[in-house]
């Protein structure tokens, strides 16, 4: 049956039936011990990748966002410059997506989970930065003039009227971050990033779907388990 511009109705209804028999064919999960063990892991590749770009990131973020938050560079004539800079530094590299990085990193060091790792920590460097700048923003100034009133300089006046007010917000975004990552380390290694997600494109590229479909078992259970563990420690901190 033709449709007037000359589609077939039953011929764009046909793969249905593939879709049918690549659904079950999915959902029909291969337990054999070989394939478990590969997607557990991969899976605790990804999982430690994700934490040592969050380790990365946060490092680097830390002290630079103190330069990017506005009530401590911005409102000096002779530190707004530092301020600026870091603000547009931050969002540059949050524009950019985590899998532009990973074909660059890719292409620099090769497939695997280093370029992953790589990628993830620019993202998480950006965001961290941003998150911590933030909450460094919205601090209390009242110890902070407490304390400089007894003379103190400007690394006293940080350590003591801004660290014990930003230490429990900034262990939040850790945990937060950490949790984004090991998402984006599965969509990242579809394109060479490693882990758990090249498993994945591997099996879906070879046709294994039943194989592929162990690895997504894997996948949403330790994203669940993780995401239901970091709500309850943010909740603890905060």
């Amino acid at each position: 049956m033709l449709e007037p511009d000359g589609l077939s109705i039953r011929g764009l209804l046909n793969p249905g039936k593939n879709f049918g028999r690549l659904l079950l064919d999915f959902i029909s999960l291969d337990l054999s011990p070989n394939v478990i063990n590969i997607s557990f892991q991969q899976m605790l590749v990804t999982i430690f990748q994700a934490m040592l770009a969050t380790t990365i990131g946060a490092a680097v973020a830390f002290p630079f966002s103190f330069l990017a938050a506005k009530n401590l560079t911005g409102r000096s004539r002779l530190l707004i410059w530092l301020y600026f800079a870091a603000r547009a530094i931050l969002n540059i590299l949050r524009s950019i997506e985590a899998l532009l990085y990973v074909v660059i990193f890719v292409f620099w060091v090769g497939i695997g989970p280093f370029a992953g790792m790589l990628a993830l920590s620019i993202t998480s460097f950006a965001l961290i930065g941003k998150l911590f700048s933030e909450a460094i923003e919205n601090i209390d100034t009242g110890p902070i003039e407490a304390v400089t009133a007894t003379g103190a300089n400007q690394l006293q006046m940080i350590s003591y009227a801004i660290l014990p007010q930003i230490v429990p917000p900034f262990v939040s975004y850790l945990l937060y971050q950490w949790d984004i990552n090991v998402r984006m380390a599965t969509i990242i290694g579809f394109a060479g990033g490693g882990g758990i997600g090249l498993t994945l494109t591997t099996f879906f590229g070879s046709l294994q779907y039943h194989k592929a479909g162990t690895v997504v078992a894997f996948i949403v259970v330790v994203v669940a388990v993780m995401d239901f563990a970091s709500a309850k420690l943010r909740e603890s901190l905060i």
